[in-house]
């Protein structure tokens, strides 16, 4: 089950553009969704992302981030109706108590914690998004020549937790192989199993670490300029991802500038669509932001296309 929350490298289009280029995508996504207030701009957004998740295979993982979101959204419009009182629609008029006054529940309040909650679901989708699509030890490599220590540190550090789980699973299989029952006996002898099992683990991950070390000695890491067997190289899809997502950013900033976008909760909730400029900017950042999956139809259905990306 945790194996699935991680990169895992299926040969699918949208997993290989360049690591820069998708940092770039991922991070004008994320900008955009802290910036939008307006719900269809970031039920867009959402929307655009399951299509993401979808042509990555992440559907099933993306299922738990979702029900997450959905249990934050819940909680949030119970809590925030309770805590602001600024809006004009009153739905439900509470007790009044000591220092905190009336407990009236607007229908704003209730309106901005359903969009903040959605606004935390597009967040969640975007580092779903990112664990899905982006080889990690790509991302390190291309930050590994402005610190090479660091790098390594971190690439340990991210390899700990998908390696232990690996190793934790195989190793209860083993030992239930073996006769081990882990749900039978009192919670005494379920401890002894466990601690067995974790003792084994604790083994296996310093066994790893010494094969690490050696791995890095006989690489003679540190004994001069450090090299690359392989290189990633920028291509012409690369390249349309990146000015999409850049021409999308200067869309969605013009639209800000000028009003396309914001969205006003109290004291009455605006509409969706004032004019016809709102769904114009959002059709225009929809498509710029769109390029990914363009070129992934493109490569899929259209050999011209695929030779030239």
């Amino acid at each position: 089950m945790f194996d699935k929350l991680y990169y895992q490298d299926k040969g699918l289009f949208l997993q290989g553009f360049h690591p820069a280029a998708v940092l770039l995508y991922l991070f004008v996504l994320l900008v955009l969704s802290l910036l939008y207030d307006n719900p269809l701009y970031l039920l867009s957004l959402l929307f655009l992302l399951v299509l993401l998740i979808k042509g990555v295979d992440g559907m099933e993982v993306w299922e738990g981030f979702l029900k997450i979101g959905v249990l934050m959204m819940i909680l949030i419009m119970v809590v925030n109706p309770l805590a602001i009182r600024a809006g004009a629609t009153v739905i439900w008029r509470g007790p009044v108590l000591p220092l905190l006054g009336s407990l009236d529940v607007s229908l704003e309040a209730v309106y901005f914690g359903a969009v903040s909650g959605l606004r935390l679901l597009v967040v969640m989708s975007v580092f779903c998004l990112y664990n899905l699509m982006v080889n990690p030890d790509q991302v390190l490599n291309l930050f590994s020549r402005a610190a090479g220590k660091s790098v390594l540190m971190v690439a340990l550090a991210t390899r700990l937790f998908p390696t232990m789980v690996r190793d934790l699973k195989r190793i209860k299989e083993v030992m239930q192989l073996r006769g081990v029952d882990f749900e039978q006996g009192g919670p005494g002898e379920r401890i002894k199993k466990y601690a067995g099992l974790y003792n084994v683990l604790l083994l296996s991950s310093l066994e790893g670490s010494m094969e690490i070390a050696e791995s890095m000695q006989a690489r003679a890491y540190g004994s001069g300029r450090r090299t690359v067997y392989s290189r990633n190289l920028l291509r012409p899809r690369d390249y349309l991802c990146a000015g999409g997502c850049l021409l999308a950013l200067s869309a969605a900033v013009w639209g800000l500038s000028n009003g396309c976008g914001h969205y006003e909760f109290y004291p009455v909730a605006d509409v969706l669509i004032r004019d016809r400029a709102t769904v114009v900017v959002l059709a225009i950042v929809f498509f710029y932001l769109s390029v990914p999956l363009i070129l992934g139809g493109g490569d899929k259905y259209c050999r011209f296309i695929k030779s030239k990306i």
